[in-house]
């Protein structure tokens, strides 16, 4: 009998073919389709399903259906412990059809469906280990997430001026009405939330508690890339202001992420920072007015960002879940073709020539040197390039140099044969994809006409950077790592800029002192005293005296007696 694993593993795959094909015929044609279902008619407003099929939606699902095929079929292996493996699956096979809603929606409405649904089946496999650690990082995605739901149903709401929810026919006016430059920023808003950027970043390191597999979709083409795509939908629709001020925060946030990971130790988190820093570049270069890069770099990033998660995956399984890379190394003795894969995988991340990612990271670099904006921008895209290479060779260098450190005398030495089908599915399009692809999208070549230095200057920056990373991760037994000399500062950039603090410590700790010092001073204070329990305390009194009167009756009567024929008399004199 067959697993469900193979089974949806299959047909993602067909699908993932068929999409394919028809995302090269439409590019040819120049042609797409939309469809639209009449759902409710309320008054003059009408609710839509509507589905856009162009290039670029059948593209982007074919990518999605692929990288989930591999990811399922992986997961049968890498999940084969679990007792509801069947509802693993079935979590899964949720995400990727929310993310299929939310590809081929032009349509506001239709849109948030697959929008909540992303964010409800995610914190649904955020918190699928239970425990303590995954409950917080769940609630953080999903908390975070909801701002940006909102934001959307704001935009829903603000869109019924207009008469329809298809935004597409009002791209052109939402550039200069005032009015209707509120959706854009709505729009924006929910795509921060959605794809990580800063203030919203700390969700995405801690959403590393859901299981491999999951991480691979989640941080390859499903749910963070879901706010670029959106933002690519809605490209035509930023004026200038818009862009400049959204282009400081998206590089901010991928210079931040580069940072922060060349300090952390956790596998999976170095590789959620490198999406999260990846996720910067594909905004910058969006809000620099190229959203067919933005989308290029999209495609090539999901292919070795899901195949960088899937190799992690299998040094988890077989260091006894062990995610320190303090604790790795020697890996490429162990388990020599996972570590190839992971290589090449890096390699492409780096933008090292002829693999894919060097298509999309090399051209984006160029296309931002040909369009000058500030020196800012010129340096922060080049600085940050150079951190890639630098925290990737760092993690190269822990995890699969040097002879054995700590755990790798207990490896589980297991390459299993399931899980290195499901990385060999993704290992050709890593090396050829990019190449690929841009005869696919680019039918007329960029021109780009750059001195010299400025070409290399690409290459200069990942090679500089890939000594320093070496430099800083050195360590031998009369050694001392050069980022414990600056102690507080690596913390601060491992810690993403206190970020982490700021979302959860800093919206928890507040109220919480609030509530206990209302409660202090008043509730159990003035208001206390002079309420409810000075009420009682009198009652208690009246009661005592009242007692005290009905126990000795006879002496309180002859002593009242007493007292009256006294003031009589006294009245009298």
């Amino acid at each position: 009998m067959l697993s469900i694993c193979l089974i949806y593993s299959g047909i993602f795959l067909i699908f993932s073919l068929i999409f394919f094909m028809f995302s090269i015929n439409f590019m040819i044609l120049d042609y797409s389709i939309m469809l639209e279902l009449e759902m409710v008619s309320l008054n003059s407003c009408s609710i839509f399903m509507t589905i856009l099929l162009d290039w670029m939606s059948l593209l982007f699902m074919s990518f999605v259906l692929f990288i989930s095929s591999m990811v399922v079929y992986y997961s049968k292996d890498y999940m084969s412990g679990d007792l509801n493996l069947n509802r693993f699956i079935m979590l899964v096979f949720m995400f990727v059809l929310s993310m299929m809603f939310l590809i081929i929606s032009p349509n506001l409405i239709s849109i948030l469906l697959g929008w909540d649904g992303l964010g409800l089946v995610s914190y649904c496999l955020v918190i699928y280990y239970q425990n303590i650690k995954s409950y917080n990082a769940g609630m953080l995605t999903a908390l975070t997430n909801r701002l940006g739901d909102v934001c959307l149903l704001i935009a829903i709401s603000w869109m019924v001026n207009y008469g329809s929810w298809n935004f597409i026919y009002y791209l052109d006016f939402m550039k200069n009405d005032y009015d209707m430059m509120m959706v854009s920023y709505l729009i924006i808003f929910a795509a921060f939330t959605k794809s990580a950027q800063i203030p919203f970043s700390s969700w995405l390191p801690a959403a590393m508690a859901a299981p491999t597999p999951v991480s691979s979709l989640v941080h390859s083409s499903t749910l963070v890339t879901a706010g670029v795509y959106l933002l690519i939908r809605f490209n035509f629709s930023f004026n200038n202001t818009m862009m400049l001020t959204m282009l400081f925060f998206s590089s901010m946030t991928m210079f931040m992420a580069g940072l922060g990971a060349n300090f952390e130790f956790d596998l999976k988190k170095i590789i959620a920072l490198s999406t999260l820093s990846q996720l910067g570049l594909m905004m910058s270069i969006l809000f620099l007015g190229e959203y067919k890069l933005a989308f290029f770099h999209l495609l090539t990033h999901a292919l070795f960002k899901a195949l960088l998660f899937m190799c992690a995956g299998c040094f988890i399984h077989n260091l006894n879940n062990c995610q320190d890379i303090r604790f790795m190394g020697g890996i490429i003795k162990q388990m020599p073709l996972t570590c190839s894969f992971f290589n090449i995988a890096n390699l492409s991340l780096c933008g090292i020539p002829f693999l894919s990612g060097f298509y999309s990271k090399d051209l984006i670099l160029e296309i931002m040197s040909m369009n000058y904006l500030n020196l800012y921008i010129y340096i922060i895209f080049f600085v940050s390039t150079g951190l890639t290479s630098c925290y990737t060779i760092r993690l190269m260098y822990y995890s699969l140099m040097g002879n054995f450190n700590y755990l790798s005398l207990n490896m589980i030495n297991d390459e299993s044969k399931i899980m290195l089908k499901g990385m060999s599915g993704l290992i050709f399009l890593v090396i050829m994809g990019g190449s690929l692809l841009m005869w696919l999208m680019f039918p007329t070549p960029y021109f780009i006409c750059l001195p010299f230095l400025m070409k290399m200057l690409t290459l200069m920056v990942i090679m500089v950077g890939a000594w320093l990373g070496y430099e800083f991760s050195n360590f031998n037994l009369n050694y001392n790592l050069k980022s414990l000399m600056v102690y507080k500062m690596s913390l601060f950039c491992s810690m993403m800029w206190n970020m982490p603090f700021i979302s959860t410590f800093g919206l928890n700790y507040y109220p919480v002192f609030l509530g206990k010092f209302y409660y202090q001073y008043f509730d159990q204070g003035w208001f206390e005293y002079f309420g409810s329990q000075n009420i009682y305390s009198n009652m208690i009194t009246n009661s005592k005296f009242t007692r005290v009167l009905f126990n000795n009756n006879l002496k309180i009567y002859l002593i009242l007696l007493v007292l009256w024929i006294i003031i009589l008399l006294l009245n009298l004199i």
